[in-house]
């Protein structure tokens, strides 16, 4: 563990400064590390509580948070454990953006995945069986799509999302809303393993070892909403944690997505609350899709350069299915019409659209208006 991480680390930690200030305060001064240079008298001006002021001369002093220090240091031993500070080059970029970002990722997997299109699916707890069919069958076809299906890991449409990917040997990233090595729900613990073993992530902003506490539920669906380029309520009752992830979905400039359900159905209505809001009534994946293309390019990672995009697309062209590898062959360096690729390949128009969307998430074509051109 370097510096800056040992810095950001203790920042977080530091009893009384919250999040509001924490951001003010790196605003003001761009890094963790200048910060904890400041005088104390410096402190004092800034307006900062005694408790807060001790706790950076401590921290300097080599006597603040040390033990957890040293225990996220053995921790970043293991090659699959990560962390994201808030200044670093790597940050999300469209969490970066969202009012108020984590200011630390802890995170155990496939770090590539972060950076891949994501669509968060929520819903209920308590989902009805066709809410959960629902949701496998769009968590499934989005995943086909290129799509890194993003949510919470509770029980419900949260985990129905996630198994359906996995089960499709698909990456999807779970958030936590506790530490990322606690699992819970306690159930969930095969499913946290299937969902590393298929090369995705789970997510936290909380410390090592914290305990799912019910008010870290409603801080972590921002990072749910934050992460994706918009958000599928599949169910949900008019007072849920799912409306709270697509309202903050809203005023992060998200897109929101509700299937609507059965009027005898309490858990949907929710997401008719959210129609009647605005939101959009999906009844196929391409009802999703569409609205999404542009927040696509935010997933490129800061720092990429073009050798690193070669490297990705050459790893990602490598996963795809035989069909998807024909139909890119087909696709040359020079435009490509839609009615070439519909001969040559002897799909249908609709099922060669849907792998064409495909592609394009996963960054391998570009659409343009005469044809398709490879990348």
């Amino acid at each position: 563990m370097n510096q800056s991480q040992s810095d950001g680390i203790a920042f977080t930690l530091i009893p009384g400064l919250g999040r509001r200030k924490c951001h003010a305060l790196l605003k003001q001064f761009s890094s963790v590390s200048r910060i904890f240079g400041l005088s104390e008298q410096t402190l004092k001006d800034l307006g900062l509580s005694s408790a807060v002021r001790q706790a950076i001369v401590a921290y300097r002093q080599g006597v603040f948070a040390s033990e957890y220090l040293q225990r996220v240091n053995d921790w970043l031993f293991d090659p699959e454990h990560h962390l994201i500070l808030w200044e670093d080059d790597d940050y999300p970029a469209l969490l970066r953006n969202i009012p108020d970002p984590p200011l630390i990722l802890y995170v155990r997997g496939n770090l590539d995945c972060l950076y891949q299109p994501q669509l968060a699916i929520v819903g209920s707890r308590n989902a009805s069986q066709g809410g959960l069919r629902n949701t496998q069958r769009f968590a499934r076809a989005l995943s086909n799509a290129g799509f890194v299906i993003t949510s919470g890991m509770a029980l419900g449409v949260d985990g129905a999302a996630h198994q359906a990917a996995v089960d499709n040997q698909r990456p999807t990233i779970a958030v936590l809303g506790c530490g990322v090595d606690v699992v819970y729900p306690r159930r969930h613990a095969g499913l946290a393993e299937q969902i590393l073993l298929h090369h995705g992530v789970l997510v936290a902003e909380f410390p090592l070892g914290t305990v799912p506490l019910s008010y870290n539920f409603p801080q972590r669906n921002r990072i749910i909403s934050g992460l994706s380029a918009g958000v599928l309520v599949v169910e949900a009752a008019l007072r849920s944690g799912s409306l709270i992830t697509a309202r903050q979905a809203l005023e992060q400039g998200r897109e929101v997505f509700a299937l609507p359900s059965t009027l005898n159905n309490p858990q949907g209505h929710g997401c008719h609350a959210l129609i009647r809001e605005g939101a959009t009534l999906v009844e196929t994946t391409a009802h999703i899709i569409e609205p999404l293309s542009s927040l696509l390019g935010c997933y490129v990672p800061a720092d990429a350069n073009d050798d690193q995009l070669e490297k990705s697309r050459t790893e990602v062209v490598s996963h795809l299915d035989e069909e998807l590898q024909q139909l890119l062959l087909l696709i040359g360096y020079e435009v490509t019409s839609l009615d070439f690729l519909i001969e040559q390949s002897g799909l249908a128009a609709a099922e060669i659209m849907a792998k064409l969307v495909g592609l394009e998430l996963q960054g391998l074509i570009e659409n343009r208006p005469d044809g398709y051109l490879r990348l």
